[in-house]
């Protein structure tokens, strides 16, 4: 039979245990030891659901308190001077590197995140220094291999890749990647020594870059890295994982080099069974098949996984039956929902389920009368139709667009000075993302409604009493441009969600983003409309309490549609629209409600961003930016539309962004060194925009010092006329004791700044 083999799983608990326990150790509640105590009993508990499942070939080092890359970091003894210099001991440290810290011993900043790929994952970016050794330091990875062992469960270590960790890396000397290829592989080798002396059979390298865009110098530099690395495995076996799509710049560099297995993801590679088919696959290696999709949860449809499967069997003589990539992405169980009933629920696999979807293919795959197996019949008819609704009145209506639909008018510049007049803002406005905190009181209301222990009417009541109290507190700040808090919202795609039909909610089917941040994301489950309007007696109440404008606060259509679980029997182009029609219609109600500033959130845009470049247009760009246009096109010259956007790269696709044809955008900058800027001045960019001058994932306070210094570096590439200024991201996890405090130098670095250039 077909071996079973997974690439992750999901680490933070069925109940967000790992979170809590985390959370209460940075306050204090727990101590490291109970901390790291918890987390092993965590581990065990899913290397056994795992070895009960079924499956033959059990990751372990796929666990982090809070991201893999960072704790290869650590491993490899990538610390900055700056975090070694805390003396702090090495859990501190790497929360420190995470989290940035600020105590009587050091003030610092984390490093940057970025998304994990095309994943709502974000992972910490390492920095190496010249003077860095990248030797191995830690003992993680072996720690938890022979944890695993000594519960008898002999598990296949997961480290990252060690090209992945090169290219991934940003070097803030005079060296490069290239300077550290054969550092990196001596440590790698001493790796493998050291897993080989405790027992191990496999070893999973990931290596997800090789799916990008490669150069010549890239491949060079990888075969260079492994042919070191292979050359010391001895007995081993080393599994060179992929994912994400398919390694067509390399496929044959990496089929002639002598890993004793493969991983290619068959699910998001489009020409992955093109290449096995045209080039064939080695008889001394096993090919892991990514059959089992890790980042969506509906259920496998096994007549098609077969057929591929019959088409690698041909050309592979070694399989095995995995995912398409670590199920880090999925919830845990679709058994523990209470909010999705048996015949919608029979629909869906989180990462438990895809165990036993696993170990199901791998059986009917070794049946010679399959069409028989009662597994199979069962799931050929679940799959015989979707199950899942269509609305005629969407369908046409998104079918009676038309080109102008997607164009405002008149002109951005045109626009500009009908706002300017309109709203009468200081140059340099002071504002920020959307959300303030989530405090005890904001959420003990949420919790009292949902259990019945107040009516509907005092729930309301005490969300105006938070309003009030944000409204209040911001004009004391000093802000130019308010917001209402947000209180009213769980989630900024889960709130918008749950008021527009076409999705379908969880309790528990909790998904990590970043660290100790879980989203819950919604699923797609048929067409989608906006029945009746959502934020619009919210924001009138705000705006009624000032005569500063309060920006309505909506979120976009694709990052509604980027951070939900989406349909497969309709295209993601047609959910989009969809979607945008929805949220086009709040647009305008808002306008008519007397809202003078609209921010339509689109934090993941880049998420689905292809990985190649010569598929973002055709497969994503070409509908996902009109799809945006949709929402606002519509909106009077005189209503300023602000966009958001946060952790991504968007350097490239800089001049799509300004295409959106928004008034203002805000962007994460801070924790990437403003590196953004370069990209605005250098495309002519017409938006206004913000970048974030201080980082709201860290608990750290900015100095007004620090914020004068970030603005004036901002000052350099955008011109005064068209800078707003802003926090990272939306408030929302932080507390009142560091956003009064950051909020307050924020406003008086602005004004500073003001008198300076003379406005």
């Amino acid at each position: 039979m077909l071996n079973t083999s997974i690439i992750g799983y999901p680490r933070i608990g069925g109940n967000r245990e790992l979170k809590f326990w985390t959370e209460s150790y940075f306050k204090g509640g727990i101590s490291a030891d109970e901390l790291l105590t918890n987390a092993k009993q965590l581990r065990y508990a899913q290397w056994k659901k795992q070895q009960t499942s079924g499956i033959d070939i059990i990751p372990s080092g796929d666990f982090s308190f809070y991201d893999g890359i960072l704790d290869a970091a650590a491993l490899l003894g990538a610390v900055p001077s700056r975090y070694r210099e805390l003396g702090l001991g090495e859990l501190d440290t790497c929360f420190a590197m995470a989290k940035g810290y600020q105590s009587g011993s050091g003030d610092v900043k984390a490093l940057s995140m970025r998304k994990w790929f095309n994943t709502n994952y974000h992972y910490i970016v390492p920095e190496i220094e010249d003077d860095t050794a990248l030797s191995v330091v830690g003992s993680k990875p072996f720690d938890e291999f022979d944890e695993a062992k000594s519960q008898g469960i002999l598990t296949k270590p997961v480290i990252a890749g060690a090209f992945t960790f090169l290219k991934l890396a940003k070097f803030t000397g005079k060296k490069s990647a290239a300077d550290y290829a054969g550092r990196i592989a001596d440590a790698y080798g001493e790796i493998l020594a050291r897993f080989a002396k405790s027992g191990a059979e496999w070893i999973q390298f990931d290596e997800p870059v090789l799916v990008t865009d490669l150069t010549k110098d890239d491949i060079a530099m990888f075969t260079q890295v492994y042919t070191a690395i292979l050359g010391k495995k001895g007995t081993l076996k080393i599994l060179l994982q992929t994912y994400f799509g398919d390694i067509r710049d390399c496929y044959r560099d990496v089929v002639n080099l002598p890993f004793d297995g493969i991983g290619l993801d068959f699910v998001e590679g489009r020409e992955t069974a093109a290449l096995v088919s045209r080039h064939g696959f080695p008889d001394d290696k096993t090919l892991f098949a990514g059959v089992v999709n890790g980042k969506n949860i509906w259920r496998n449809d096994y007549a098609k996984t077969l057929k591929i499967l019959a088409g690698v069997r041909d050309k592979a003589k070694s399989v095995a039956v995995s995912t398409s990539c670590s199920l880090l992405h999925v919830p845990y169980s679709v058994s523990v929902e209470t909010r999705l009933n048996a015949e919608v629920s029979k629909r869906f696999a989180f990462a438990e389920e895809k165990l036993g979807e696993l170990v199901e293919i791998a059986k009917i795959a070794d049946d010679e009368n399959y069409s028989a197996n009662p597994a199979f019949v069962a799931n050929a008819a679940l799959h015989a139709g979707s199950g899942q609704n269509s609305d005629p009145a969407v369908q046409k209506r998104v079918s009676a667009l038309t080109a102008g639909d997607y164009a405002r008018l008149p002109a951005r510049p045109i626009r500009a000075e009908a706002q300017k007049a309109a709203l009468n803002l200081p140059p340099l406005p002071t504002t920020t993302i959307g959300s303030f905190p989530q405090t005890a009181r904001v959420r003990q209301n949420r919790a009292n409604f949902k259990s019945g222990k107040i009516t509907y009417e005092e729930y309301q009541a005490n969300l105006r009493g938070f309003f009030a109290e944000c409204v209040k507190l911001q004009e004391e700040i000093g802000l130019d441009l308010l917001v209402h808090g947000e209180f009213e919202r769980n989630d900024m795609v889960e709130f918008f969600g749950e008021n527009l039909s076409g999705f379908l909610f969880t309790k528990l089917a909790w998904v990590q983003s970043y660290g100790t941040r879980c989203v819950k994301p919604p699923i797609v489950f048929s067409d989608v409309k906006r029945a009746s309007p959502i934020t619009v007696e919210v924001s009138r109440y705000a705006q009624s309490l000032t005569e500063k404008p309060v920006k309505g606060m909506l979120t976009g259509p694709i990052t509604i549609l980027n951070w939900s679980f989406p349909r497969e029997d309709i295209s993601a182009k047609e959910t989009a629209t969809q979607i945008a029609l929805a949220i086009r219609d709040e647009v305008l109600d808002l306008e008519a409600a007397g809202i003078r500033v609209i921010q339509i959130d689109e934090a993941a845009l880049r998420e689905k961003l292809p990985l190649r470049k010569s598929d973002r247009h055709s497969e994503y760009l070409d509908w996902a930016i009109p799809a945006f246009r949709l929402t606002h096109s519509g909106a009077k010259p005189e209503t300023q539309i602000h966009t958001h956007m946060c952790y991504s790269e968007f350097q490239d696709i800089i001049r799509e962004i300004d295409g959106m044809d928004a008034d203002v955008i805000s962007f994460e900058a801070s924790r990437s060194s403003l590196a953004i800027l370069g990209a605005i001045k250098a495309s002519g960019f017409e938006t206004a925009t913000g970048p974030g001058v201080y980082d709201i994932h860290s608990p750290r306070v900015p100095s007004e010092r620090e914020i004068t210094e970030a603005l004036n570096a901002i000052l350099q590439s955008v011109k005064p006329d068209k800078l707003w200024v802003n926090p990272d991201c939306g408030l929302k996890t932080r507390g009142n004791e560091e956003t009064v405090p950051s909020l307050k130098n924020l406003v008086a670095a602005a004004r500073a700044v003001r008198g300076k250039i003379g406005t």
